[in-house]
């Protein structure tokens, strides 16, 4: 420790003492911040890019991957027939019957093909799985009417309002419901805990 005194009248005067070694404490103190950023910097920097995009192998369940599609189109195709309900285009309905029928396939893949298995729930977490359940099937169920309805209507009532409002209420059901599937299932997830790092889940790849 370095003190410097100044001296008035040949007296030294304490509280004009400057202390060096705390300005050198701070300046060790921000080195050493320093060199841990620049470490971490480092260290991103060498990461291998190709690693941090995880394969579908490496989920537990491609569950959500798939769901995602089905909620969003659903969703999208309700928008579009209730849209058409004012411009009435055929254009409008052949692209709402494509966007439907992806919506309907996928809801239909997530809740069989891809949906996962379960063991060891809580009581609570399997009543949450159950309403999930029931919503996606009501989801699948008016998506499916809706496709048939706006299968007919394409060919049989091409230029009825009151048959585009048929479908776009059912079209409505069908993501009222998708909507509430998706609330229970992110209940599942972030409050449950089934799923992340393959809690409660059965390890089986695309199951």
């Amino acid at each position: 420790m370095v003190t410097l005194s100044v001296a008035h009248g040949g007296k030294k005067n304490n509280s004009s003492k400057v202390h060096v070694d705390s300005a050198a404490t701070i300046d060790e103190g921000h080195d050493h911040a320093s060199g841990d950023a620049d470490h971490h910097h480092d260290e991103e920097m060498s990461l291998d890019q190709s690693k941090v995009s995880a394969d579908l192998d490496d989920f537990p369940t491609i569950h959500p991957l798939i769901v995602h599609f089905a909620i969003v189109l659903i969703i999208v195709a309700a928008g579009l027939q209730l849209l058409n309900l004012w411009l009435m285009k055929r254009e409008i309905s052949l692209i709402t019957t494509a966007i439907l029928f992806l919506g309907v396939m996928t809801a239909w893949l997530a809740a069989t093909n891809f949906h996962p298995h379960t063991h060891d729930l809580s009581a609570r977490a399997q009543l949450v799985l159950d309403q999930h359940d029931k919503w996606a099937d009501w989801t699948i169920n008016f998506g499916v009417i809706a496709l048939i309805l706006q299968i007919v209507n394409l060919f049989f009532f091409k230029a009825k309002r009151w048959a585009f409002a048929i479908v776009a209420g059912v079209l409505i059901l069908s993501g009222y419901s998708v909507a509430h599937a998706a609330h229970y299932g992110a209940q599942l997830v972030h409050i449950e805990g089934v799923g992340p790092q393959g809690n409660h889940l059965e390890l089986e790849h695309h199951h």
